[in-house]
């Protein structure tokens, strides 16, 4: 059977985490067929083992070293199949029935190329994973606490915090950690970019889907818990560094740091207000 969705599923010394992802996303294939495909990035733990208990049949793609998130998901996608692609991070647990609402929004919107859900922690609370574009300003403020971030209009209002969360909604971006992609965009504006080691080629690519006509979609019915490990922030060194540059990069490739692009959707119903 030809699959619906081709997820591509980045371990690197993931042992910790992917066996719980794997099994949830084993029950989403139950109603959607779902190719797996892991790129390991040279794991030194048990992560593959972990893999294989999990999903048998799963293709698994084994680097020698760390390659990065875009060139190691790119790489799964040159082996997939469908007509749908799912980034889904290692670390994140797709809720019964998610993936077939993201699909079945997919399926009757041709002009949404990206579509992600509700991100939550295991305790229950709603992450800020659907942002406005990240400005300089907004990415300094991120740093501070929370009740901080709530009160400085730059970062509350990049995080979106005040939105309406229940609903399905355009977005700038929705995060990487579970993206479903129309492989007919990835076709269009091309793969993920690889100038980017460690974040954030996901903004990238939905600000190119935005430029290319595809819009970004918010979508809260399809639910994922994502045990965010926020490397970066638990364990700085060289992959901050990485990040730091990448972001660096961004800012340069598209020729911003304060004001952020105004986008235009490709669906003649959705009006952007900026």
């Amino acid at each position: 059977m030809t699959p619906q969705v081709s997820a591509v599923i980045l371990t690197w010394n993931s042992a910790r985490h992917v066996g719980r992802g794997l099994a949830a996303l084993q029950k989403e294939r139950e109603g959607i067929p779902t190719e797996v495909i892991v790129v390991d990035n040279g794991s030194s733990d048990q992560s593959l083992a972990m893999v294989a208990a999990a999903v048998p049949d799963a293709g698994v793609i084994r680097n020698s070293t760390n390659q990065g998130v875009a060139r190691a998901r790119n790489r799964g996608v040159r082996d997939s199949h469908a007509r749908y692609i799912l980034f889904l991070d290692s670390d994140a647990e797709m809720a019964p029935g998610s993936l077939g609402e993201m699909v079945r929004f997919m399926d009757a919107r041709p002009g949404v190329g990206v579509v992600g859900p509700k991100l939550i922690s295991p305790d229950g609370i709603v992450q800020f994973s659907c942002r406005q574009f990240p400005t300089l300003q907004g990415k300094v403020l991120r740093q501070l606490p929370l009740r901080l971030r709530r009160a400085i209009a730059p970062a509350a209002d990049e995080e979106m915090h005040d939105i309406d969360r229940t609903i399905a909604q355009p977005v700038d971006y929705v995060i990487g950690a579970c993206q479903l992609i129309r492989r007919d965009v990835i076709e269009r504006i091309g793969p993920l970019d690889e100038r980017m080691f460690y974040g954030p080629e996901d903004v990238d690519f939905c600000l190119r889907a935005w430029q290319a006509g595809w819009a970004v979609y918010y979508l809260p019915a399809a639910v994922a818990v994502h045990h965010e490990q926020r490397i970066t922030r638990r364990r700085p060194g060289l992959l901050t560094l990485r990040h730091g540059l990448a972001l660096a990069y961004y800012f340069w490739k598209h020729r911003y740091l304060w004001r952020r692009p105004v986008l235009q959707s490709k669906e003649s119903d959705l009006q952007r207000v900026r």
